[in-house]
């Protein structure tokens, strides 16, 4: 798996493994690559829906890799 930080962007967990999310009690599953909120502005959070661009939003770009 690869986690990315895009510039200015959203955090991208690149896998082709299936992500399982359980917030509140309810539960969601997504197929890779799934993109998360770095800006906290996101009205689908934990997940991006490009609010950064709107926000101003500035971050670095990061990557980092599992065997």
């Amino acid at each position: 798996m690869k986690i990315k930080m895009i510039e200015n962007g959203p955090i991208v967990l690149d896998t082709e493994a299936v992500i399982s999310l359980s917030l509140l009690g309810a539960s969601e599953e997504k197929a890779g690559p799934v993109f998360l909120c770095r800006c906290g502005q996101s009205a689908n959070k934990p997940f991006c829906d490009g609010a950064h661009r709107k926000v101003g939003f500035e971050g670095c770009a990061a990557e980092l890799s599992t065997p």
